[in-house]
Formats: structure tokens, sequence, C-alpha cells
């Protein structure tokens, strides 16, 4: 732990009690993890999985790592999902739509997002079909890995059933026509950071993902926008898109979505370090 610490973790203590489960009782493998670990290898790929909302998800080496500040957008993604369309006031209503909750991942990698928002979902008895796409064969790879073991968990009494696809493709260019003008729910944790801001970022990130899960152009913004205006020939009317976004770009990517015509709502987590949006499609 003290190799950790002093390299730089500033969980070092979680990442010692990991590392150690890792290597399972092999004081070799334990010493070839910690080195490759003080070396600046992600503790994620290392280990092979990430966590997020209370499940761990298989984690290729060079497959973007979930962050922990994506669970604001999986409660709020899982409760539009589950109550219905956001009114003109934010208050939640109630749906009778029938069938599976229709669900749409973009730039999944390696599926967490929309598997943990499908995950709430189905412990809460909802059936839920899932198309998740990246452009990461790999992180596809991923994403079905991660889904199928979703789907093969054991169904207690009460939960919904999961069917899943995954494609490898540009955003939403290898979904199904008959998912278009159909999605309850779209995810979309797309590529947000500076071009020129990605040498500020830590080594693990900038030197171990891949540079297509991280740069968003030059504002930051030029994949959002692209799924923006996706957004209102994928959902149906009443639907919601939900993407992650940096503080600075929430005003941009408001006015993006207003003009894409989409009612738009900012979400924050403090606790998280956070922001997100939601957006509607109007039901009229």
């Amino acid at each position: 732990m003290a190799r950790l610490r002093s390299a730089g973790c500033v969980f070092a203590e979680d990442e010692a009690r990991i590392l150690t489960e890792a290597a399972d009782g092999d004081a070799a493998r334990l010493e070839e993890l910690v080195t490759a670990r003080v070396g600046g290898l992600p503790l994620e790929h290392l280990v092979g999985w990430a966590e997020l909302d209370g499940r761990r998800w298989l984690v290729a080496p060079g497959v973007f790592v979930p962050r922990q500040r994506s669970e604001l957008l999986v409660r709020e993604a899982a409760e539009r999902a589950a109550a219905g369309a956001v009114g003109a006031t934010g208050a939640l209503a109630e749906t009778t739509t029938a069938g599976p909750v229709l669900l749409v991942d973009l730039c999944c990698g390696c599926g967490a997002l929309g598997g943990a928002v499908a995950a709430r979902l189905l412990a809460a008895g909802h059936d839920v079909e899932i198309h998740a796409a990246d452009v990461d064969p790999v992180a596809v790879a991923c994403a079905h890995d991660n889904l199928k073991a979703l789907s093969d968990d054991d169904v207690p009494p009460g939960a919904g059933r999961l069917t899943a696809h995954t494609y490898t493709g540009d955003l939403a260019d290898p979904l199904p026509a008959e998912v278009w003008g159909r999605v309850d729910v779209l995810v979309a944790n797309a590529p947000y950071v500076p071009t020129e801001a990605i040498g500020m970022m830590p080594p693990e990130a900038r030197e171990h993902e891949p540079h297509a899960a991280l740069d968003g152009g030059d504002d930051g913004l030029v994949i959002l926008r692209r799924v923006i205006s996706l957004a209102p020939t994928l959902l149906r009317p009443g639907g919601h898109l939900l993407v992650e976004t940096g503080e600075t770009q929430v005003s941009a990517a408001v006015e993006h979505m207003t003009a894409a015509g989409l009612t738009p709502t900012v979400l924050t987590d403090d606790d998280l370090g956070a922001t997100a949006l939601a957006a509607t499609r109007p039901t009229t």
C-alpha cells in the first residue's frame, strides 16, 4: 500500500485490497500487479473489471474505463425509463407503454452505462430491450460479454427479462430500422474532452484509453452535437436522451438540444462531481 500511495494513488488502501484479491494468494502475481500499477497502468485494466452502480463490468486493456460519476446518469435514466415522460414542470408522469423498455446506448464502450440502467430496470420488474453500439470492436466485444452476463444472471421472482444486441459502427448507423422512432431512453457517454485538454488528463487515461473515447473536438461537443441531432428521430414522443458533459459546456449543449426541438434539463450531483443533461422529445 505504501508503494501505491507514494506513486500518487489517491485510494491506495482500496487499490491494494483489489490487487490482492486479483493475485489470489500468488505473491509473484501480486508483485507484478503492484509494479504495473505504480508504473501507471489503470487499475481496471490490470484486474479486468470496473465497478459502476454496484456491479463489476469487464474492461479490456485499451477500452474506456467507466467513471463513478456516471452513476448520476444511470440513476436518472432508469428513473425516467420506469416512470415516463418529463413534463414541462419537471414532474414525472406515469406511462402505460406496453412491451419492454427500449434502451439505446451509443458510444457504449464496455457497455457498463446502458447495462447499469438495464440492471436497475430489471430489478424493478421491467423487461428491457437494449441496443448498444460503439466504433471500437474491442469495446463492443466487452459490451457483448457484459450484457450477456447480465442476461444470464439468475432471475429472482418479479425481475424483468433482458434482450441485448451489440453493434460495431458510428453512433446510430448500425441500429436496425425498427428501432428508430421507438426508443424510450437513449444514453450516450460520448467523448466531451476538448482536444487540447487531453494532455492535461491523468496519464492512465491519456496514455491507456483510446483517444476516440476522450476527444470531443475543439470545444468538446463535436460528437455530442451529433448525438443530440440524432435524438429526435431515434426517440419516441416523450422519450428521453441523457448525456454527460463538462460544466463549461452546459450552456452550449442545452442550446443545441433546444434547437433540435428537445426539452432539456440540467442534472448535477456534487457528491459524485457529475454534470449531465436530460432532454425529452415533446409528445406534441
